[in-house]
């Protein structure tokens, strides 16, 4: 199972909105078929695993299945993955975790047992359930797992009181948040990180160049100029502005022209784009994993409404103080109980700096 964890992890990323899958065939102790969902979310593991069997074992008969979600028993735009275990005759299959989609919801255990194939579930179910989180947020919660990238000295500060951020962090902190983009379908900034740095939010990694992640800017006011890398670069990477419920239509039509798509949702109070809103308009459109990297204020938007699932922390060994401005902006809270906490769940060396993983403690903020 553990084989087919790592499988699945390849998709992470690139099969959205479909969960990122793997599959093992095993018979008499001899792997004869791998597979893993494939970018768009199909083939789908286990067809892509049976596949392989067919053509280098003559078939999977009496073979067992190791796969880290439960088969799917719907159909779509491809037969359901539980009937084409049961026409390959396998004998086991062995699944991580059940899957919360309502068109599956057991349903896939359902026909395997029906069939006469002996089903074990819960093998590695905790590791499975971590790998799909994003797609399980997006069925059960309505909004995409979100992960905010923080690169802080020990002090937290992310930039200077001039604004000068580049480079805080080492040459190997910057690669390993090239892999973070890898891993996820989207990453989202706010104008104002866009408008000071003019990012480019690609994935420069050698051999991941194909990895991008759809690029999202959070734009109240549709301010992001048509001149912006973001903008110039959008017929090659797929480029969204979630603004207020109404843009600007000049604005509007003038960053559509360059591939752009804006996205209006409903305003906060305060009269920004309203960061439940977003994280929803984000999950209709398929999202499940949104890798947050700036600024402070939206890190605090989305800390102050809930809706940080972790944190990815670097930490160089160094100091700024004075004014400088810290990782999280316009969020705070006047007692110890309201603190949005995390448990720490590795820490890691990155050249000369720290690498800090965070999980948020308690419920989960829906939609």
């Amino acid at each position: 199972m553990r084989a087919a964890l790592s499988l699945a992890a390849r998709g992470l990323g690139r099969t959205w909105p479909n969960p990122a899958v793997g599959c093992v065939l095993v018979r008499d102790g001899a792997v004869i078929g791998r597979g893993w969902t494939q970018p768009g979310g199909r083939p789908h593991a286990e067809t892509e695993a049976l596949a392989r069997a067919r053509a280098f074992s003559g078939g999977a008969d009496g073979a067992t299945a190791y796969v880290t979600l439960e088969p799917c028993n719907h159909y779509g735009k491809t037969p359901p993955c539980a009937l084409a275990l049961v026409e390959a005759k396998v004998a086991r299959v062995v699944v991580a975790c059940q899957d919360p989609d309502p068109r599956v919801a057991g349903g896939g255990l359902t026909r395997l047992r029906d069939a006469g194939i002996a089903v074990t579930t819960g093998v590695c179910e905790a590791e499975a359930l971590a790998l799909n989180e994003g797609f399980f947020n997006r069925i059960t919660l309505g909004r995409p797992l979100v992960t905010c990238k923080v690169a802080s000295t020990l002090d937290g500060r992310i930039a200077t009181a001039t604004g000068e951020s580049q480079w805080i962090t080492g040459p190997t902190a910057r690669a390993w948040g090239h892999r973070l983009r890898a891993s996820h379908d989207a990453i989202l900034v706010g104008i104002g990180t866009a408008l000071a740095d003019d990012p480019e939010l690609s994935c420069r990694l050698p051999g991941l160049e194909d990895r991008s992640p759809v690029r999202v800017v959070v734009d109240s006011g549709l301010r992001l100029p048509p001149t912006a890398k973001l903008a110039t670069g959008a017929r090659h990477i797929p480029t969204w502005v979630v603004t207020g419920p109404t843009p600007d239509p000049a604005r509007a039509e003038a960053l559509a022209a360059l591939g752009v798509e804006p996205i209006p949702v409903a305003a906060g109070p305060d009269g920004r784009v309203d960061p439940t809103a977003a994280m929803t308009a984000l999950a209709a459109r398929g999202i499940t994993r949104v890798l947050v990297e700036g600024g402070a204020s939206m890190a605090g938007a989305l800390l102050g409404a809930g809706l940080v699932d972790r944190l990815e922390w670097f930490r160089a060994a160094s100091l700024i103080g004075g004014d400088g401005l810290p990782a999280v902006a316009g969020f705070g809270v006047e007692a110890l109980a309201a603190m949005a906490r995390f448990e720490c769940t590795a820490v890691r060396s990155a050249g000369a700096d720290l690498a800090e993983s965070y999980r948020r403690i308690g419920p989960k903020a829906s939609v």
